[in-house]
């Protein structure tokens, strides 16, 4: 499989000089890295290797937290024929208590992955998402540290500010962006408006208005 390579840019977070992101080229290596790590992964570890992959996968297209990932049941939760994956809204603050759920759709690639997956390993089944968030930690920061990302950056939530901004520069209305992430509020979805002022200056360049 080969994924679509990421054109824009992603904020873990608001420093004062701006949004701190990663670039393309590190998303592109990232995903490259994921790849290859299943991709060549030798026989005994294929299996295992194929579910980080696939959470890696699920959380580039869903911006769902990393708990909300694990918890998929890939039998009953994901519609293959439409690509929608149907989630648990786990709150950072509690991430115990399932509040609602959402449907979020993905890329039937990214469907099509799931099904090969389990087509090849049927014994996963009802399981190839269940996880431990320590291990899928582990592996992340290391495919990081490969692809040349810096360890303040080397977290999975990352994945979830990608998404976010992708959307957003792709313009999608925010209170879909909203949806899509399962934010309470409106405010809360709104600091992914928010842009550097080398960003700004770009855009305004772009659009002939400087």
């Amino acid at each position: 499989m080969q994924l679509k390579p990421y054109s824009a840019s992603v904020v873990p977070r608001i420093s004062q000089e701006g949004i701190e992101h990663l670039n393309e080229k590190q998303l592109n290596e990232l995903t490259a890295q994921f790849q290859v790590f299943y991709d060549k992964a030798p026989a005994n570890y294929a299996r295992a290797r194929g579910r980080f992959f696939l959470i890696y996968l699920f959380l580039r297209y869903t911006g769902a937290r990393v708990s909300e990932v694990t918890g998929i049941n890939d039998q009953a939760d994901v519609d293959f024929r439409a690509g929608d994956i149907t989630m648990n809204i786990l709150k950072r603050n509690n991430p115990k208590r399932k509040n609602t759920r959402k449907i979020v759709a993905v890329p039937l690639q990214a469907v099509n992955e799931l099904a090969r997956y389990l087509a090849q390993y049927p014994e996963m089944k009802g399981k190839a998402f269940a996880v431990s968030r320590v291990n899928f930690f582990t592996v992340f920061r290391k495919l990081c540290s490969k692809a040349g990302i810096p360890g303040e950056l080397a977290h999975p939530h990352v994945m979830r500010h990608t998404r976010a901004i992708e959307l957003v520069r792709a313009g999608v209305p925010l209170s879909i962006v909203q949806q899509i992430l399962g934010h309470s509020l409106l405010n809360t979805t709104a600091i992914y408006l928010q842009f550097t002022g080398a960003e700004s200056k770009q855009i305004l360049k772009e659009k002939g208005l400087i």
